[in-house]
């Protein structure tokens, strides 16, 4: 089987981890857009049951949730690989990929994320203070959490590149422009050193929301 489609949206952190995982694997790939409001259509709930992207189409094979995604990716495309051989290596790259999922995302990005960058550039939405001022505590405390996986490393699974750096760099670039990061991101001067050492690959270059709105454009 050769090529792939991802069905997601620009701006979707967890879409753009598994674009940024084919670009780093060189793999041909397309998007394929979903509107927001066809989440709850038939055609994209016969891809993901729970009405969410993103969603890797390879030839006959269907699969949702980012994590499934990019193990998957590993898998079939392993030159070169992103999971670490090492088990404790790789049980950091495991244990920084659900730190993401159950404490980041949950309760953090989807809260002030959406407050400060989707709400407003997508819905025209004016941020709700009280709800980003809420949500703080929490994020302060998963930003230590994952600064103290991430250490002295340059990466979240040691020396080398792995799947969780992929899923971690789109959610914590959204902070870095907001007000919040000094209060999240600045304690932590070295996830700040990581993020920049993230940004300037091409892999992540060529995933920004605005890339990904020129995609689907063309799609």
């Amino acid at each position: 089987m050769a090529g792939f489609m991802v069905y997601s949206i620009p701006g979707s952190p967890y879409g753009r981890a598994v674009l940024i995982a084919l670009e780093e694997k060189g793999a041909d790939y397309r998007l394929s857009p979903v509107a927001p409001g066809a989440f709850g259509s038939p055609e994209h709930m016969a891809r993901h049951p729970m009405a969410k992207v993103p969603v890797l189409q390879h030839g006959d094979f269907m699969v949702y949730e980012t994590q499934a995604i990019l193990r998957y990716l590993d898998r079939v495309l392993p030159d070169p690989s992103f999971t670490p051989a090492d088990p404790r290596a790789a049980a950091r790259m495991d244990q920084a990929m659900n730190v993401n999922d159950c404490y980041l995302f949950n309760g953090v990005s989807n809260t002030i994320g959406f407050q400060r960058v989707v709400g407003p550039r997508v819905l025209g939405l004016t941020p709700d203070e009280a709800i980003i001022a809420a949500a703080l505590p929490r994020g302060r405390q998963v930003f230590g959490v994952l600064a103290g996986i991430l250490g002295e490393g340059p990466y979240f699974a040691g020396e080398s590149l792995s799947l969780a750096d992929f899923l971690l760099a789109p959610q914590i670039d959204f902070f870095r422009d907001l007000p919040e990061w000094a209060d999240l991101g600045g304690p932590h001067p070295h996830l700040g050193a990581w993020l920049d050492r993230m940004n300037v690959r091409p892999s992540l270059a060529k995933t920004t929301w605005d890339m990904v709105a020129e995609m689907a454009k063309t799609a």
